[in-house]
């Protein structure tokens, strides 16, 4: 069994991400070969929809395999964590353009490199089970895949909510949010899917899609841009345990466990997304930030403390957000020279 399947049914063609017993997490080589099928599909004619789904009942995907990162940026140099990003991100640049109809199931666990393969799509479907997350602070790391753009756009400062306390996201939030378009009751997906194979998309979703049972976040969001206005961490938290909202407060308590520096990078990433533009424009950005993590002690930490040893107890370094500076942040924002990632294009009128 390989870790990606392709087929084709009529008019349809499947990518199912097929490591189930690890969340479908993304390898290198799943990338790859995700990248070689949709370039071979794009000018198929015989292909007019793409669909991707993941093994299993559990998720669609639950990010990339950061046990492997985790790995190369304690005993290597970074740079196959790096390559592994770049192509990630390119594929990611490639599903936010694909010339066909994308069609994303994200049933169940849908986080990190999940979010990348699927929130990019033409046509992301959620159902009751959805579970959707960028949870990279908890692990000393910062929104990655495009994560920042599409959080940006996220109305008034949910994205900012969402980006620093890694919430996971039900149907109708991620509907709020507009990380997805429609709500399909899970029991519905094989019939959607079968139909994929003979009419076209928006008849198909059409004909299954429902209105999502009520979320949380449209009830929540007055507390939460009242608070995520402030201009630093440290002034969003005094703000979420001022505010009196005891949800407000507990959201304080969350973010104080996460990487005090992944929290203040992830901040300073996504004002500056807002004012990016293009999607390309904002991975490019993301590769730079990712890229000097791999050189910062919490990444390997707060995996090893999430992911490997389980204890859930990681140890920050700098422990507090008063000892992470500006020019702490700044680094990670240095251009990367001849190793940028490049997606942008250039500025012809300089």
């Amino acid at each position: 069994m390989t870790d990606v399947q392709f087929h084709i049914t009529g008019r349809a063609a499947h990518i199912t991400l097929n490591r189930p017993k690890a969340l479908n997490a993304l390898t290198h080589d799943m990338v790859l070969r995700i990248d070689e099928a949709l370039v071979g599909w794009a000018d198929d004619p015989d292909v007019e929809t793409v669909v991707i789904t993941g093994a299993g009942e559990r998720g669609l995907c639950a990010g990339g395999d950061i046990r492997a990162i985790h790995d190369d940026a304690r005993d290597g140099d970074g740079s196959a964590s790096a390559v592994f990003w770049r192509d990630e991100y390119r594929l990611n640049a490639r599903i936010a353009r694909y010339p066909k109809p994308y069609v994303a199931v994200m049933d169940g666990i849908v986080m990190g490199g999940g979010v990348g393969v699927s929130a990019h799509g033409s046509f992301r479907i959620v159902t009751e089970r959805s579970r959707v997350a960028m949870p990279e602070t908890g692990i000393g790391f910062v929104p990655d895949v495009g994560g920042t753009y599409l959080l940006a756009l996220a109305p008034g400062e949910l994205g900012t909510h969402l980006a620093l306390t890694g919430a996971q996201l039900g149907a109708a939030d991620a509907l709020h949010c507009d990380l997805a378009d429609h709500y399909v009751p899970s029991q519905s997906l094989p019939e959607l899917l079968t139909a994929l194979a003979h009419a076209p998309v928006r008849e198909v979703i059409g004909r299954y899609a429902r209105e999502a049972p009520p979320g949380e976040l449209a009830l929540a969001q007055a507390w939460i841009d009242d608070c995520y206005r402030a201009h630093t961490v440290e002034g969003i938290i005094e703000r979420l345990l001022d505010h009196g909202d005891s949800a407000a407060k507990q959201t304080a308590e969350t973010l104080l466990t996460k990487s005090p520096t992944a929290l203040k990078v992830t901040l300073a990433a996504l004002r500056r997304a807002r004012q990016l533009g293009p999607l390309e424009n904002v991975l490019d950005q993301e590769y730079r930030v990712s890229c000097h993590a791999l050189t910062t002690p919490d990444l390997v930490e707060g995996i090893r403390a999430q992911v490997i040893d389980k204890d859930r107890e990681p140890h920050w370094s700098p422990p507090t957000l008063a000892e992470v500076t500006d020019a702490d942040v700044e680094r990670f924002f240095v251009p990367l020279g001849d190793r940028e990632l490049g997606l942008a294009a250039p500025d012809i009128t300089q």
